[in-house]
């Protein structure tokens, strides 16, 4: 079963295939993936890395938390579970009428 791990403080100039080739030395990367902002374009700093066994992902994170790539020391984690819980905070909401008597 695969495991997904969370990857951050990235540096900007990171790019999918760089987060690939640094993970692929402790197994096999299903997926490598530097989250761009949706305007810019940009790097967001961090991404996600699916590695294809939880072996492989633990040894991954043993040897790559806190190692410095391209000027930063990255965090790696198991990534945890997106909640669906995302009208938390701005945003549309429907109007109150005031207007009205209860």
């Amino acid at each position: 079963m695969s495991k997904k791990l969370f990857v951050g403080n990235l540096s900007f100039e990171v790019t999918d295939f760089d987060l690939e080739d640094l993970f692929k030395q402790y197994g096999e990367v299903v997926s490598a993936k530097v989250i761009l902002d949706r305007d810019s374009h940009r790097s967001r700093g961090f991404g996600f890395v699916e590695m294809n066994s939880e072996n492989s992902a633990q040894s991954s994170i043993d040897a790559l938390n806190g190692t410095e790539i391209k000027g930063r020391a990255i965090n790696v984690s198991i990534a945890k579970e997106r909640t669906d819980d995302r009208n938390s905070g701005g945003g549309f909401r429907k109007k109150r009428n005031y207007n009205s008597n209860y």
